[in-house]
């Protein structure tokens, strides 16, 4: 999932990574976006999910805000956007941590950037929006669906 709705492009220059002051963040939008999000979710499975999250305030606060489960910080999740040299072995680390998911575990939501999802997926999402993918002991899972902004495929 790419995070809620954080007004702006990118982080400011005096960006740090525990200050919450010092990046972007979640709007009134953004936090009603993660919660519907959360919402539909839940619907769509039984019990908690694991959830991951980047270690950059919007992503953690999105994390939380959705309410599938306890939120544990993944810095493979963590944004490259400024960083595109990083790319490269993030993505390879982050496939394989998906290649050790079990195909039949319990669900999985991992809540990071625009470009962590369109690496991965190809697909460039709004914010909000949901790519769900399938667990399928490779470190490529399929891409299953769409969950919007508002929580409809």
């Amino acid at each position: 999932m790419r995070h809620a709705e954080a007004p702006g492009v990118g982080d400011p220059s005096n960006f740090q990574l525990r200050d919450c002051a010092t990046q972007r963040n979640l709007d009134a939008n953004g936090r009603e976006q993660a919660r519907r999000v959360g919402d539909r979710l839940r619907s769509l499975a039984a019990g908690e999910a694991r959830v991951y999250s980047s270690q950059w305030c919007r992503c953690l606060e999105t994390a939380r805000l959705l309410d599938v489960g306890a939120v544990q910080e993944l810095p493979v999740l963590n944004s490259f956007f400024e960083r595109r040299e990083e790319q490269d072995a993030q993505m390879a680390s982050l496939r394989r941590f998906l290649a050790g998911l079990p195909a039949d575990g319990a669900p999985v939501v991992l809540v990071t950037h625009q470009v962590v999802v369109t690496a991965l997926t190809g697909v460039f999402p709004a914010s909000g929006e949901s790519v769900l993918l399938r667990a399928n002991g490779t470190d490529k899972p399929a891409i299953e669906e769409r969950i919007k902004t508002d929580g409809s495929r």
